[in-house]
C-alpha cells in the first residue's frame, strides 16, 4: 500500500507544507474496479449494536453523488452489508447508516461504483443508481434508534495513483469558497501558482489545497541548466475576464546574470501552429471558473548557477494587472536535450510550438523541382501551367507496368483545366489573363500567380507546386459590379484513356460509370473530391473554399464534418459531373445560379495530386515481411520476418499514441532486434491520445485546440477526472487505457514530430504504423523527414478500417489518404475489405496501392491468397486468420523474386493471358523464368488456357515447362503441358513457373 498523505510534507520547490487529519492512500490491487469502482473510504468501527453512522466529509467533485450508489462491504469477511441507509448525501459530506455485520473493526464504502456497457473497446461508462437493500425490521430499528455510535473515516483510497483526486481534486466547501471571496471582494481574479507536478485540474471548483495555502503573489521553483522548466498559474475568475494575457520581466540574479525575458512563455497564449505560423490565442474566463495558464521557461545551457528572479504579468481588458514575482534557483545540473527525457516533469511543453522539419526540403526518392519557361519538371511527371494560372497539360512518364519510367509521355488532359463564368444567357463571360509570372522557384516548392479579369469580375490565382506532386490553388473571384451569374464552374477534362479507374464522390474504386451525378452532402459525406485516371497516370482533385477545415475520420466523421464550402455548394446549388463530352471525360464542377455584389469574394480553392509518385519498389515487397506483434526475437526471426510492428497494449507500448512511458524496455527490445538483423517499428498516429499522456490536463488548458468538444462519457476515469466535453475513443479493458479524440490539426501535431524525432534519435525505432491518420500531408512530411535523418530508415507503413461506411462518410481510404502516400513503403488497407465480393478494379484502385506506386497486404479474414497475388499481395503475421504467408513466402525465395519485373494483368502487353476474362494472370519475370500469379473472379470452377507471348518471354517453348510447385494451403504440385486445359476453382488460382 503507497500512501499519500495529506500529512505529508511537501518538500517540492514552491510548495509549502500543510496538513489535513484525514490521509489519502493508494491501495493497488486491493479491490476489483470493474464492480466496485475506483474510490473507497476506509472507516473504523469501535462501538457496538446493530446500527453505525458514518459522515464523510469527501469533497467530491462530480456532480449529483445522491443519484450514484453506495456499497459497503465488511472488511473482516468482504462481504457487502445490505443493511445501509443513506441519509444527507452532496457533494461535500455523505452521511450513511449500516449494520456493522462483524462487530468492532474495519468497513469499506465504495462510492463510485460504475458498470461498462456497449463495446468492450468503446465502453460506456454508467453509474450504478441507488438501491434499497436494507430489511424493514433494520429500518424499523433505525428510525428509532437515539444514539447511534460513530464510524470514524481513517482514510480515503483509491486503486491506485492514477485513478487518485488527491490532492487537485480534493474539493474546497462552499463555505471555504465564500469565506475566501468574502477577503477579496475588491478584486477581479486570484492567482494560485502552482508547481508543474500538479496538474491543476478543475475548473468548476477550487482545490481544498489551494484554500490552505490561499492565493499567492509568488512563484518559487528550482531548475538544472538547459532544462525545459514548467510551472502554472491558476486563475480564479471573479468576475468575467476578457483577453487574459501573460507577459514576463527578465530574470535576474545577483551580478548581472540574465534569464532574458523571451525565454518565458505562456502556451495558452501564444503558440505556432503545425504547419509553422506563430498564433496568439485570446483566453477569456467566465466567472467563477478557473484556467491554468502552463507557462515555461528555457533555462539558458550557459546560466550560471544562482537564484534568478523576476516578474509574471497578468494583465486583461479593463482589469488591474498582477504581478506574480518569480524566483528560480538554478542549480550546477546540466540537463541534455531540455530534460525531454522526464517528461512527467513537463519538460516536452515546449514540443507544442517546434518548427522541427518545417523547411520544405527534398525527400528522397524524390527529385528538385526544375522549371524551364512555364514547365515545371518533378519524380516521373511534368506540369505546364497556362496564362491564367492553371495548367494547361499535366503529364507523367511512367510505364503502365509502374517499374520503370518512359521517355514517351502520358498526356491526362485534352485541353486546359479552366473555369467557366456563364451569364443567364448561357455564354461565357471572357477574363482577360495577364499572364503568368512565377514568385518562386526552390528545390522543394514552385509558386506563381495569374490574374483574369474584365470589368465585372476579377480571377485572382496563386498556386503552388510541391516535389510530390502536391498542387494547392487559391481562387479568388471578386466582384467588380454586381453580376448575375448562371454558373461558375471548372472543367476538368481528361483524355478517355487516362480516365479509366474513379474512386471517390460516393463512388467505390473501380472502373469509371460512363456517366453521373455528384451533390454536396457534408452532413453525412466525407465527399469533397476524386481521384479519375489510370494505373500509370492519375489526378486526384479536391474542392475547398477559405474555411477548410479538416474534419475527424474513423467513426469520429459525424461528430466534425466537413464545412460546406460557400463557392462550390452554393447552397446546395453545386455539385460535379462525370461524363463523355467530345474526345474528352469531363469533370465540371459546378456552383450554380448565384448573384454577386460589387466587392463581394468566393474562393473557388482547390487541391491536385497527380498520380503515381513514383515507380513500385517491388524488392522492398519481397524482401521486408511484416510481422504485427510483440513477440519474443528469435520467435519472429525464425518465422521469416524481416520488420516488426508493434502495437500498442504492448509491454514496451502500452498507451496510445503515447509511446514514451516504456520507452527503455522498447530501446532494450529494439536493440536485441538490430542484433538480430530485424528492424522495429512502433504504433504512433494521431486521432486520438491516451489518458496516459503526462500532458492531459495542461492540453485541456487550451480549450478545443487539441481535444475535440464532445458529450463526455466513456471509461470511468475519463468521467471522474475530466468531467465532460470531450469526445471518448478507443480503450483497451486490460490495460485500462482511456483515449480521447484529437481535434484534428493542432500544436499536438508539433509534440508528434518531435516526440517521432526523440523516439529515432534515442530509443532507436525504423519508422511508425500509422493506424488510418487524423493529421495532413504537412505533418506527414515533417514526420518523414526527421524518422530517415542521420541514415534511419524511416519505414512507414499505413492500415485503414475501410471508410466507406456511415460513421466514416462514405469516403474511400485510398482517396481520404492519397496525399500521404509519397511517404508510405506499405498499405495494410485489410479491415473490413471485403476479398471474396469485390471486383479486379476494385482491388487494383482502393486496395493494392499500385496505381500510386505502392503495394500492400491483406488482413480481414485472412485476405484471399489467389487474388492477392495477382497483385503481389501477401497477408500479414501473425493476423492471418489461418491463410499463414510463409507457404508463398517460401516460393518467393525459391524462385528468387528479388529483381524480377511485375507485369500486371492490367498490362495491355502482358506476356501471359488466360482465355478467360474472369480469371485474371500478373507475371513476375526473370531472364529464363516467369512466376505467373493467377486467379478467378469467374462464377464458378473453370478451365482456362494460358495465352503465352513466347518471344516477349525469351523462351524457347520447345523446351519451356509449366509446373505448379507445392504450397502447402494453397496448391498441390502439378506440371501442365503447354497446350493443357488449367482447372482454376472458383475464387482460387494458381502459381505457376514457367522455364
Amino acid at each position: 500500500m503507497k500512501k499519500v498523505l495529506f500529512a505529508l510534507t511537501l518538500l517540492l520547490s514552491g510548495i509549502s507544507a500543510y496538513s489535513q487529519s484525514i490521509p489519502y492512500t493508494n491501495c493497488e490491487k486491493c479491490w476489483l474496479p470493474d464492480t466496485l469502482g475506483n474510490h473507497r473510504v476506509v472507516l473504523t468501527f469501535s462501538g457496538s449494536g446493530k446500527i453505525a453512522k458514518a459522515i464523510i466529509p469527501w469533497r467530491r467533485r462530480d456532480n449529483d453523488p445522491e443519484n450514484k450508489r453506495i456499497i459497503i462491504q465488511d472488511g473482516a469477511t468482504s462481504q457487502k452489508i445490505t443493511n445501509v441507509k443513506t441519509g444527507n448525501i452532496n457533494r461535500e459530506t455523505g452521511e450513511i447508516y449500516f449494520e456493522p455485520t462483524s462487530g468492532k473493526g474495519t468497513y469499506y464504502v465504495y462510492y463510485l461504483p460504475s458498470k461498462n456497457e456497449g463495446r468492450s473497446n468503446y465502453p460506456k461508462g454508467v453509474y450504478l443508481k441507488p438501491e434499497i437493500t436494507a430489511s424493514t425490521d433494520w429500518l424499523s430499528a433505525l428510525s428509532s434508534a437515539t444514539a447511534i455510535p460513530l464510524a470514524n473515516v481513517k482514510e480515503f483510497q483509491s486503486i491506485d495513483g492514477f485513478n487518485t483526486f488527491y490532492p487537485m481534486e480534493v474539493i474546497a466547501t462552499k463555505a471555504e469558497t465564500d469565506q475566501l471571496l468574502s477577503k477579496h471582494t475588491g478584486e477581479d481574479f486570484l492567482v494560485f501558482p502552482e508547481d508543474r507536478i500538479y496538474s491543476i485540474r478543475m475548473t468548476d471548483d477550487l482545490p481544498q489545497r489551494w484554500i490552505e495555502r490561499g492565493p499567492q503573489s509568488h512563484f518559487d521553483g528550482e531548475a538544472a541548466r538547459n532544462e525545459n522548466f514548467a510551472f502554472q498559474l491558476g486563475l480564479y475568475a471573479l468576475r468575467d475576464l476578457q483577453n487574459v494575457k501573460v507577459s514576463f520581466t527578465n530574470l535576474t540574479a545577483a551580478g548581472g546574470k540574465v534569464i532574458a525575458a523571451n525565454k518565458l512563455f505562456c502556451i495558452n497564449n501564444n503558440g505556432v501552429s503545425y504547419s509553422g505560423v506563430p498564433f496568439s490565442k485570446t483566453v477569456d474566463v467566465t466567472k467563477g471558473k478557473i484556467q491554468a495558464l502552463w507557462c515555461g521557461i528555457d533555462v539558458p545551457e550557459d546560466a550560471a548557477p544562482a537564484t534568478y528572479t523576476g516578474k509574471a504579468i497578468i494583465s486583461i481588458n479593463g482589469k488591474t494587472a498582477k504581478e506574480i514575482t518569480i524566483s528560480l534557483k538554478v542549480n550546477s545540473q546540466l540537463l541534455k536535450d531540455g530534460g525531454v527525457n522526464e517528461p512527467w516533469k513537463m519538460t516536452r511543453l515546449r514540443w507544442l510550438n517546434s518548427t522541427m522539419a518545417q523547411d520544405n526540403t527534398v525527400i528522397a526518392p524524390y527529385t528538385p523541382l526544375v522549371v524551364k519557361g512555364n514547365e515545371i519538371s518533378l519524380l516521373g511527371r511534368k506540369v505546364t501551367v497556362n496564362k491564367d494560372g492553371f495548367p494547361s497539360q499535366i503529364q507523367t512518364f511512367y510505364t503502365p507496368e509502374m517499374t520503370e519510367y518512359s521517355k514517351t509521355p502520358n498526356n491526362l488532359l485534352t485541353e486546359a483545366i479552366h473555369f467557366h463564368f456563364v451569364k443567364p444567357d448561357g455564354k461565357n463571360m471572357v477574363l482577360k489573363s495577364k499572364g503568368v509570372q512565377f514568385t518562386k522557384t526552390e528545390p522543394g516548392t514552385v509558386q506563381w500567380a495569374a490574374t483574369s479579369s474584365n470589368d465585372t469580375l476579377k480571377m485572382e490565382v496563386t498556386a503552388s507546386l510541391e516535389f510530390d506532386g502536391f498542387i494547392a490553388y487559391t481562387v479568388k473571384v471578386e466582384a467588380l459590379k454586381d453580376a448575375d451569374l448562371k454558373d461558375i464552374d471548372m472543367h476538368i477534362p481528361f483524355k478517355k484513356d487516362v480516365a479509366k479507374y474513379l474512386m471517390g464522390l460516393g463512388q467505390k474504386g473501380g472502373y469509371r460509370p460512363d456517366n453521373f451525378e455528384w451533390k454536396w452532402d457534408v452532413a453525412h459525406k466525407n465527399q469533397d473530391g476524386a481521384w479519375i485516371g489510370t494505373v500509370n497516370a492519375g489526378l486526384q482533385y479536391s474542392l475547398r473554399d477559405e474555411k477548410y477545415v479538416r474534419p475527424l475520420n474513423t467513426n469520429f466523421y459525424l461528430q466534425k464534418p466537413l464545412l460546406l464550402p460557400t463557392s462550390w455548394a452554393n447552397d446546395n446549388k453545386g455539385g460535379i459531373t462525370v461524363a463523355e463530352k467530345g474526345e474528352a471525360i469531363l469533370a465540371n464542377n459546378y456552383s450554380g445560379e448565384r448573384q454577386m455584389k460589387k466587392g463581394d469574394v468566393l474562393y473557388y480553392n482547390f487541391n491536385l495530386l497527380i498520380t503515381p509518385f513514383h515507380t513500385i519498389n517491388t524488392d522492398f515487397q519481397w524482401d521486408n515481411r511484416f510481422y504485427h506483434a510483440y513477440k519474443p526475437i528469435d520467435t519472429i526471426k525464425a518465422a521469416g520476418a524481416t520488420i516488426i510492428n508493434i502495437h500498442h497494449a504492448t509491454a514496451i507500448n502500452p498507451f496510445i499514441n503515447y509511446p514514451f512511458i516504456a520507452w527503455k524496455k522498447m530501446q532494450a527490445y529494439i536493440d536485441s532486434a538490430h542484433d538480430a538483423g530485424l528492424k522495429v517499428k512502433i504504433y504512433n498516429t494521431i486521432r486520438e491520445l491516451s489518458d496516459h499522456a503526462y500532458e492531459t490536463f495542461a492540453m485541456r488548458s487550451l480549450g478545443h485546440e487539441i481535444y475535440s468538444p464532445g458529450k463526455g462519457g466513456g471509461f470511468s476515469w475519463l468521467q471522474e477526472h475530466l468531467g465532460n466535453d470531450y469526445i471518448a475513443a478507443w480503450f483497451v479493458p486490460e490495460l485500462k487505457d482511456a483515449a480521447i479524440i484529437n481535434s484534428g490539426q493542432n500544436r499536438w501535431h508539433n509534440y508528434y514530430v518531435e516526440g517521432m524525432n526523440w523516439l529515432t534519435q534515442n530509443v532507436g525505432i525504423d519508422g511508425i504504423y500509422l493506424d488510418d491518420v487524423a493529421f495532413d500531408r504537412v505533418t506527414m512530411k515533417r514526420v518523414k523527414r526527421v524518422l530517415t535523418k542521420d541514415g534511419h530508415p524511416g519505414i512507414i507503413d499505413l492500415h485503414s478500417a475501410n471508410q466507406y461506411d456511415k460513421a466514416d462518410g462514405f469516403n474511400n481510404s485510398a482517396n481520404l489518404y492519397m496525399e500521404h502516400f509519397p511517404y508510405l513503403n506499405r498499405l495494410w488497407f485489410g479491415e473490413y475489405f471485403d476479398y471474396e465480393h469485390n471486383t479486379p478494379d476494385f482491388f487494383l484502385t482502393e486496395v493494392s496501392g499500385i496505381p500510386f506506386g505502392l503495394m500492400g497486404e491483406m488482413l480481414q479474414g485472412g485476405g484471399n491468397a489467389w487474388r492477392g497475388m495477382v497483385y503481389g499481395m501477401t497477408n500479414r503475421l501473425p493476423w492471418s486468420d489461418g491463410a499463414d504467408p510463409r507457404p508463398i513466402w517460401k516460393v518467393w525465395d525459391s524462385f528468387g523474386m528479388k529483381g524480377t519485373k511485375m507485369i500486371g494483368y492490367w498490362v495491355d502487353t502482358n506476356p501471359v493471358k488466360t482465355d478467360n476474362d474472369k480469371v485474371l494472370a500478373t507475371v513476375y519475370k526473370k531472364n529464363g523464368a516467369v512466376l505467373v500469379s493467377i486467379a478467378s473472379w469467374a462464377d464458378a470452377d473453370t478451365t482456362i488456357q494460358l495465352k503465352i507471348d513466347w518471344k516477349q518471354l525469351g523462351i524457347d517453348p520447345s523446351k519451356a515447362t509449366i509446373t505448379a510447385p507445392e504450397i502447402d494451403k494453397f496448391q498441390t504440385a502439378r506440371s501442365f503441358k503447354l497446350d493443357e486445359k488449367i482447372p482454376v476453382e472458383r475464387a482460387k488460382g494458381w502459381l505457376l513457373i514457367i522455364k
